[in-house]
């Protein structure tokens, strides 16, 4: 072996490292500054410092196995050592600067890229947070990066329908990450399914802590989320919100003023005449209705036919009303069939788009996804950040 040997091995096995991707913030260890130091020595022995960014970071073991790993398939490379440590108080508000920003400042204002999207009903038992949810995770599917804030603070129920909750393991065996890691001030939000889901429900004791707030906490708590949790680059934010036209939405109107709306209703005429109120809440505040789902459309029997246990045309209806005094109509984005497997996912975690594709409720979900994206956003009134040369 020549004397250059080993810090030739060490440059290779440092460039190997560029493909480890911590699973909470979802970029490369080495561009986030966690390898301290990598050595090796003539024998091709290797050792690799890295510093996590917290103590007791929920990752600790993924990402060490995973360096691990990386560095002993790197040819020449006859042993890896991971020595572990944490960033020091400079070094962690250095990481949270570079990805936030200097400025704590809410990121997704109209002139993002992000579209945000509130998922709205007037009334509650409508089936709205099993829509954001399965909505979330086809969107996701199609390779966009996606996230989820469960704005409901006192009815949350996002975590359990996304399978975020103690206990729970991945596809592999190992246990899933389900509460939020704090670093400095910056919140790193779980990911289930490839969606990055924030709730109030991962803050609480127990899933049966009720959370009695009134307004001016329900507000700060909003804003919070959307200020403090790194979300990194989107391209959708989905907000499930509270049934009704509260503080919430008013909250929401407030701070995200450019929202895409899509309101979720039942099919008969006393649920669709109370969504058709919260469309026209969120449209006072200068946000846009972009489209109604209607849930519990009826359910398919053995022979093909529907049962329409809840009456019918009420999404239609909700459409029509909602498209007098806007400039563009309101699409029905899809109806959504009443369905045992939909409702079997929302108990176990697992969204029917991914469990079931072929459920008439998964193609419905599916359908409204295929809608939203092609909607697409324009880039009317958006600063572009270019400057002429």
């Amino acid at each position: 072996m020549t004397a250059e040997t080993p810090d030739l091995l060490a440059a290779s096995v440092r460039s190997a490292l560029e493909k480890v991707i911590d699973p909470e913030i979802r970029k490369p260890i080495t561009e986030l500054d966690m390898v301290r130091s990598v050595d090796a020595d003539d024998a091709g022995n290797v050792t690799i410092a890295i510093a996590l960014t917290i103590v007791g970071c929920p990752a600790a073991t993924a990402i060490e196995n995973d360096v691990r790993q990386t560095a002993e398939a790197v040819s020449g490379v006859a042993s890896a050592a991971v020595d572990v440590g944490v960033m020091t108080p400079a070094e962690r508000t250095a990481l949270v600067e570079r990805l936030r920003g200097a400025k704590r400042a809410m990121p997704f204002t109209p002139d993002s890229m992000t579209r945000v999207i509130t998922i709205t009903s007037g009334k509650g038992g409508v089936g709205k947070s099993t829509v954001t949810a399965n909505l979330a995770v086809a969107l996701a599917k199609r390779g966009l990066a996606v996230g989820l804030v469960d704005a409901d603070v006192h009815g949350f129920s996002i975590p359990g329908l996304l399978g975020l909750v103690p206990g729970a393991v991945d596809a592999d065996g190992e246990p899933l990450i389900v509460s939020p890691t704090r670093v400095g001030e910056m919140i790193l939000p779980p990911i289930a399914h490839c969606v990055k889901v924030i709730s109030i429900g991962m803050f609480v004791d127990d899933t049966q802590t009720a959370v009695a707030w009134r307004g001016p906490m329900l507000h700060r708590t909003l804003g919070q989320f959307l200020t403090d949790v790194y979300f990194g680059d989107l391209d959708v934010l989905l907000l499930d919100l509270p049934p009704g036209t509260g503080d919430i939405a008013i909250s929401v109107g407030q701070l995200l003023p450019h929202a895409e709306v899509v309101v979720v209703t039942t099919p008969q005429p006393a649920a669709a005449d109370v969504a058709e109120r919260s469309g026209r809440v969120a449209r006072q505040t200068g946000q846009t209705v972009v489209g109604v789902i209607e849930n519990m459309s009826g359910m398919v029997q053995p022979d093909g036919t529907v049962l329409d246990l809840f009456g019918a045309g009420g999404g239609e209806d909700v459409a029509r009303r909602l498209s007098e005094g806007q400039d563009s109509p309101v699409p029905l984005l899809a109806s959504v069939p009443l369905s045992i497997a939909l409702r079997d996912g929302g108990d176990t975690g697992h969204p029917i788009v991914l469990s079931d594709p072929r459920d008439p409720s998964s193609i419905a979900i599916e359908q409204a996804a295929d809608s939203l994206q092609r909607r697409g956003r324009g880039l009317s009134g958006r600063k572009l950040d270019l400057s002429p040369r």
